[in-house]
């Protein structure tokens, strides 16, 4: 009996089980980002068309 308890003690004790960390980060991160997407979201917007609108005007210039 003593030598299972041994086993079962050596075989289970001090190990955790950490499969699950990496995922629960992803999520949390995922969660993150998507609330300041929300947050920020007229923000990027405007950046993201200013942008487009400065690639376009320089295509004009590029062109002729």
């Amino acid at each position: 009996m003593r030598k299972m308890k041994k086993m079962f003690l050596k075989a289970f004790a001090g190990k955790a089980d950490d499969r699950g960390i990496g995922v629960i980060e992803v999520l949390l991160i995922l969660v993150v980002i998507i609330g300041l997407v929300l947050v920020f979201k007229n923000q990027i917007g405007a950046i993201i068309t200013s942008a487009f609108n400065a690639i376009n005007g320089n295509v004009d210039t590029i062109i002729n």
